[in-house]
C-alpha cells in the first residue's frame, strides 16, 4: 500500500521531470503548463481570501501551483512554529507566518532553488525575514529536527512521492506530539490503470501517483496519525490539460485533509 510506483520505475527521470517542472514554474510563471497557477486561481477555484494575497509579494503568488488550501482546515496560533512542505516560492508559508506572528517560526523546505529564491526574496519584502527560515530539502527527509513544529502544511505534493509512507513518517517525526497535518493533495475517485502508474510524466503531472480518496487516510493511519479525514473537495483541474486526458476517467480533484499525532 505504502509504495505506490510501479518495480523498475525510474524514481530518478521523475525526480529530474519534477524539478524541471518547478524550476520553469518558478522562471516563467505565466508559462504552459498544465496546472493552473496565480492568486486568482487560488481564490477563484480554492477559496483562499483575495484580500489576503495581494497583501503580499507577487514573488510568492504569482508561482503558487497548489490544488487545495490548506488554511481552511484549521487554526494556526500565534507563536506557533509551522513547517511548509515543499513550500515552492511561498505563497502559503507567508500565510502562515502571518498567523504565526514574529514571537512564531515560518519554516520553509523545497529542493527547487528557483522556488526557493523567490521564497527568500517574497519574506524579504514582506518584511518576514525574521521568523520566515527557508531551506533546502526533499520530503522524504526533511532538514527539521524532531518534535519540533506545531503544524504542517502542505499543497499537491504527497502525490509525487514514489513512497507515500516515508513522507507521512518523516511529518509524524518532525511534529510535537499533538501536532497537526493540514494536507492539500490530489486524489483519484478510481484506481489507476497499470500503464498509467508506470508513466514518470503522468507523476511529475501530480495524476499517476495520486492516492484514492480511501488511501489517504489509511496510509496516514498507518504512520501513526490519528483523526485522519478528508475535509473538502476542490476542482483544481477543471479547464486544464489535465481534466481533458484523464479526469473524465478518474474524477482527479484536490482534497484538504486533517491529522494528527497523538
Amino acid at each position: 500500500m505504502a509504495i505506490r510506483c510501479p518495480a523498475g520505475f525510474d524514481t530518478g527521470y521523475l525526480k529530474e521531470r519534477v524539478y524541471e517542472t518547478y524550476d520553469r514554474v518558478a522562471r516563467e510563471p505565466n508559462g504552459e503548463f498544465h496546472f493552473h497557477r496565480g492568486p486568482a486561481y487560488a481564490s477563484g477555484y480554492l477559496k483562499y481570501d483575495m484580500e489576503e494575497l495581494m497583501a503580499l509579494p507577487e514573488e510568492s503568488t504569482a508561482r503558487f501551483a497548489g490544488v487545495a488550501n490548506p488554511h481552511r482546515i484549521g487554526k494556526i496560533a500565534p507563536g506557533e512554529t509551522v513547517l511548509d512542505h515543499a513550500c515552492g516560492a511561498g505563497m502559503d508559508l507567508l500565510l502562515a507566518a502571518k498567523r504565526v506572528g514574529p514571537r512564531g517560526k515560518a519554516i520553509g523546505v523545497d529542493m527547487t532553488k528557483a522556488m526557493r529564491d523567490c521564497a527568500v526574496a517574497a519574506a524579504r519584502k514582506a518584511g518576514m525575514s525574521h521568523y520566515v527560515d527557508i531551506r533546502e530539502g526533499v520530503f522524504e527527509e526533511l532538514p527539521v529536527e524532531d518534535e519540533s513544529v506545531d503544524v504542517v502544511i502542505s499543497n499537491g505534493v504527497v502525490n509525487l512521492a514514489p513512497d507515500k509512507e516515508i513522507v507521512f513518517r518523516e511529518i509524524h517525526r518532525v511534529l510535537r506530539p499533538g501536532g497537526r497535518l493540514f494536507l492539500g493533495d490530489v486524489v483519484v475517485q478510481r484506481e489507476l490503470k497499470p500503464e498509467a502508474r508506470e508513466n514518470p510524466d503522468l507523476w511529475a503531472a501530480c495524476i499517476a501517483g495520486a492516492l484514492t480518496e480511501k488511501e489517504l487516510p489509511e496510509i496516514a493511519g498507518a504512520c501513526g496519525f490519528t483523526d485522519c479525514r478528508v475535509t473538502e473537495h476542490f476542482d483544481c483541474f477543471k479547464n486544464t490539460s489535465a481534466e481533458v486526458k484523464v479526469s473524465k476517467d478518474l474524477y482527479v480533484q484536490g482534497v484538504n485533509f486533517f491529522a494528527k499525532k497523538p
